[in-house]
């Protein structure tokens, strides 16, 4: 399956993390790292990807929580056998596993019960179809776009399998994060948000949001990270993140 893709061997995160991924379609960016350094972890726990692809966020997680279990779901199934060869590739296959299915479709899974996980990341396409010009590639449109209804049947996915109390963490358009809180009404609370900017006179690209199954309390807005600054110079926090491994806010809580 794998022999259908012309694949890359790269490194990310300076170096800690190999992924072999397409060399066409959709490439592994920041928004798996950010993911991956905003959501929370501890050992014997049991975390889920969703739409996990290569399996950059989760295996970047798993890298980064000693003796936490986690679980890639991906709908393709060529970029589901690429995540679990990466898992070998990094030496993680004892922890990390990868699964070929829809996120739509988690309550037919055999091996994930309801109630069952700990936490949720997610990466979901955050284009709408309606609105954007899609990719000729089917693997990258896929990744990208998605219809306006998207969002709210991942987030209930998250919900089916989450344990109370359990933690879902997202990525999403800066520009769309009322649609985030509006998905996040019925089952979560607790909610704590993060924006990233490209720069800093610039509005905010992408936000990060951790929620908790069955949880109360006012959203707490976190300081807002900024990917760039002059000269298009890496930030030293960016960089402390994106290449050195560090967590971000969200992740410790």
């Amino acid at each position: 399956m794998i022999a259908e893709l012309e694949t890359s061997l790269d490194a990310v995160l300076g170096g800690r993390l190999k992924l072999r991924q397409p060399l066409k379609g959709h490439r592994v960016g920041h928004d798996a790292i950010l993911l991956a350094a905003a959501t929370g972890g501890r050992t014997g726990e049991h975390a889920l990807e969703f739409g996990a692809g290569v399996g950059a966020a989760g295996l970047a997680l798993a890298a980064r929580v000693p003796g936490l279990r986690v679980t890639l779901l991906e709908i393709d199934a060529a970029l589901a056998a690429l995540a679990a060869e990466n898992a070998k590739i990094n030496a993680l296959a004892d922890r990390v596993s990868s699964i070929a299915g829809n996120v739509e479709d988690v309550q037919t899974f055999a091996g994930l019960p309801a109630g069952s996980i700990d936490r949720v990341l997610m990466n979901p396409p955050f284009h709408d179809v309606e609105r954007v010009n899609l990719s000729p590639d089917p693997r990258r449109r896929l990744a990208y776009a998605g219809d306006k209804d998207l969002l709210a049947r991942w987030v209930d996915s998250a919900r089916h399998l989450l344990k109370p109390g359990g933690a879902l963490t997202l990525i999403w358009r800066a520009d769309a994060a009322d649609d985030v809180m509006a998905a996040l009404q019925a089952g979560f609370g607790a909610v704590a948000t993060l924006r990233v900017k490209a720069r800093e006179e610039r509005p905010a690209i992408r936000i990060l949001v951790r929620a908790v199954k069955g949880a109360d309390g006012a959203t707490v807005d976190h300081d807002t990270l900024i990917l760039y600054g002059p000269e298009h110079r890496p930030t030293a926090a960016a960089e402390a993140v994106l290449r050195g491994g560090e967590t971000l806010s969200l992740a410790r809580l």
